[in-house]
């Protein structure tokens, strides 16, 4: 029986079993003051004949492992498949001070997308001045970072702006796969919680991540549903309030580390942004509506010429589309391929029976009065704003210099 002074060989005392767990959870790291540590979790550690002399070597084989991993609590034993000592992996996840801020980020880690978009520069058609801004904001700076240095440091925030179905979001799509960043496609609803102090926290730990992910990309899509105008006049509910101010906190802070971390984002009502928010987005680039080159590359793509049937009228396409954004063209072409589709479906209608898969006819061309009826069932849906987009790319928007 050991002496009352003396612990029990299987029962800890409370320091023991804090220091412990400090250790497990990252919280604290081993120092070598001279105090002796808890082992690593079996009863070993302590000597059978009742005193804590025998835990050195348990002791400072944990310190070694926490000292291999950065202090940075990892789920792997820090040591490679081999048993050979390598340099651990880069965690998922930055190191959080509580578990509510990890759960956060953990949920934001779903926004990342993971693989390519696979949209490249050639799929979009026109936008040539959008695209060459594009790649001297972004694409520039991250391939060639040796010559943005201090004056020339990158721009941390682009706006694109311009009439919606103009191809914004491709422009996004087209960034994160031709930079190789890790790409945060961010909504409203990403960062808007309904618990009280949550929107802000969700924030903050967007920011942590990407910087801990750098080089890195923030696409905030509709981003005037996050941040519109502030002022007294509005209705503006208290929590809206804070989550625009600790958005306009996070970029303003971004301009201040050298981390390579872009935040891009879309608006078709630029007008309605705060303007403490148009200062921190720097490059404001308009994406205008497709001009008459890129309408026909559009159409030649979409309608392209099949053999023994007759030439397409491209040139009547694009006089008559003056005022279209790129999602009207697609609804044009889909609206004039329907038409073959629509004589096929009445003639199947007049059968009895349902026509088996192999049986089939196939679907007849496409011919000139096609395209018309299809012009006149198609309209354009944001031509009416457009001298608004180029009043406000004269006031704010960023121009090409020869």
């Amino acid at each position: 029986m050991a002496a009352d002074d003396e612990p029990m060989p299987t029962r800890w005392s409370f320091e023991e079993f804090k220091k412990y767990y400090d250790v497990r959870l990252g919280r604290k790291k081993l120092v070598e003051n001279g105090e002796n540590a808890v082992s690593n979790g079996n009863s070993s550690g302590i000597a059978s004949n009742g005193n804590s002399h025998g835990k050195v070597t348990s002791d400072r084989a944990i310190y070694d492992q926490f000292q291999s991993q950065g202090q940075n609590p990892t789920h792997t034993n820090g040591f490679g498949p081999n048993g050979v000592d390598e340099k651990p992996k880069k965690s998922l996840l930055p190191p959080f001070e509580s578990a509510e801020m990890r759960t956060l980020a953990e949920s934001l880690s779903r926004d990342i997308i993971r693989g390519s978009p696979n949209v490249k520069w050639e799929s979009i058609k026109g936008l040539e001045n959008a695209k060459r801004l594009l790649k001297e904001a972004v694409v520039m700076p991250i391939k060639y970072p040796k010559y943005f240095t201090g004056l020339l440091s990158p721009w941390k925030g682009i706006l694109l702006f311009g009439p919606p179905g103009t191809g914004k979001t491709m422009l996004a799509k087209a960034v994160a796969t031709e930079c190789n960043t890790t790409f945060f496609n961010i909504s409203a609803s990403s960062i808007v919680s309904k618990w009280r102090g949550d929107s802000e926290k969700l924030v903050k730990v967007l920011f942590e991540l990407a910087r801990h992910h750098a080089p890195a990309t923030i696409f905030l899509d509709e981003i005037d549903a996050i941040i519109s105008q502030r002022g007294e006049g509005r209705s503006e509910h208290e929590a809206s309030r804070r989550l625009k101010t600790e958005l306009l906190i996070q970029m303003d802070g971004l301009a201040r580390t050298d981390e390579l971390v872009f935040v891009l984002a879309a608006t078709n009502l630029p007008w309605e942004l705060d303007a403490a928010m148009l200062r921190r987005l720097e490059k404001r680039i308009l994406v205008p509506l497709p001009e008459p080159e890129a309408r026909r590359a559009m159409f030649e793509e979409l309608l392209p010429l099949q053999p023994d049937e007759e030439p397409m009228p491209y040139d009547l396409l694009v006089d008559r589309t003056e005022g279209y954004s790129g999602s009207d063209i697609r609804l044009l072409c889909k609206e004039t391929a329907m038409q073959p589709l629509r004589r096929l479906m009445t003639q199947l209608e007049q059968e009895p029976d349902v026509v088996p898969e192999e049986e089939l006819p196939k679907v007849g061309p496409v011919v000139p009065e096609d395209v018309e009826a299809a012009l006149r069932n198609t309209r354009p849906s944001a031509h009416l704003l457009a001298h608004k987009y180029d009043t406000f790319n004269a006031d704010y928007g960023s121009q090409i210099l020869q």
